[in-house]
This record gives C-alpha cells, sequence and structure tokens, in this order.
C-alpha cells in the first residue's frame, strides 16, 4: 500500500526556466510535470504537491514547423455563431504569456485542483521577475534533452 501525503507534510519550492529557442510543446510538458508534483517521489493525485516554475523571456519562445503561422487556437463567446480563432502569431503579439499557459493548461487535468496547479505557473517577458527572493532552482532545458532548444 503507498503512503497519501497529509496537508501538513507538502512543501514547494521554485523553479527558473529561461524560454529563450524552447519549443512550446516540450516546455510545456515539463512544466506540467513540475506543476502537478510528479517529479517528485511523494507523487499525491489529489493533493496540490507541485512546485512554483517561473518561466522568462518568454517573448522568445518557438514552435516546430509552420505551427507559428498556421496553428490555430479557438474560444467561444457564448453566443449563437460565436466562434473565434487566433493563431500563435497574432497571439504572440497581443499576449505572448498566453502561448504557453494555454499548452500547460490543456496538459492539466480538467477541475478544480487543475485550477489551483496553474496559479502556481508565473510568466514574464524579459530577464527580470519580482521572484528572485524565493531563490529559485535555475533549470537548463538543453540539460534535459537537446531538442528542447531550437538552434537558430
Amino acid at each position: 500500500m503507498s503512503k497519501f501525503l497529509k496537508k501538513s507534510e507538502l512543501s514547494s519550492s521554485w523553479y527558473e526556466i529561461d524560454a529563450s529557442n524552447a519549443v512550446v510543446g516540450r516546455l510545456a510538458t515539463i512544466i506540467s510535470k513540475i506543476i502537478r508534483g510528479k517529479n517528485k517521489t511523494n507523487y499525491t493525485p489529489h493533493m496540490d504537491n507541485g512546485d512554483f516554475v517561473v518561466v522568462k523571456n518568454i517573448e522568445n519562445i518557438k514552435f516546430t514547423g509552420n505551427k507559428f503561422e498556421k496553428k490555430k487556437y479557438f474560444r467561444h463567446t457564448g453566443y449563437p455563431g460565436g466562434i473565434k480563432e487566433t493563431t500563435p502569431e497574432r497571439l504572440s503579439k497581443k499576449k505572448p504569456d498566453q502561448i504557453l499557459k494555454l499548452a500547460v493548461k490543456r496538459m492539466l487535468p480538467g477541475g478544480p485542483l487543475a485550477k489551483k496547479q496553474l496559479t502556481k505557473l508565473k510568466i514574464y517577458s524579459g530577464e527580470s521577475h519580482p521572484h528572485s527572493a524565493q531563490n529559485p532552482k535555475i533549470l537548463d532545458l538543453t540539460s534535459l534533452n537537446k531538442k528542447n532548444i531550437i538552434k537558430n
């Protein structure tokens, strides 16, 4: 029988990821595992045991192939005939952080726990972020897999 965590045993740490030239899908899978707590040995599916992730330089994120121009994101306004579509190219001009946030959100299971876990994702444009006081561990994507970064 496996041991389940109690609320008093939960502990969170902070990770910092530089998204420069990172592939969106590969980055999103790494982030979703950390946010859910699947990278820990004491993973408990019904508890929020995940860690915080700070992503910087989000404006330099990359897609493979022609996805930057061809991929489509759909949303619905709630009114009849109210389906709206956009591409990552258009979305990156208005809200560059939404591209990664949507990818991670869709990798989490639906429900209230996933919404709570998604709040542990902090996305920033540029090098600076207000979470340096938490001393985040720097996670190097290239050391995990060389395919995580696109060489220019």
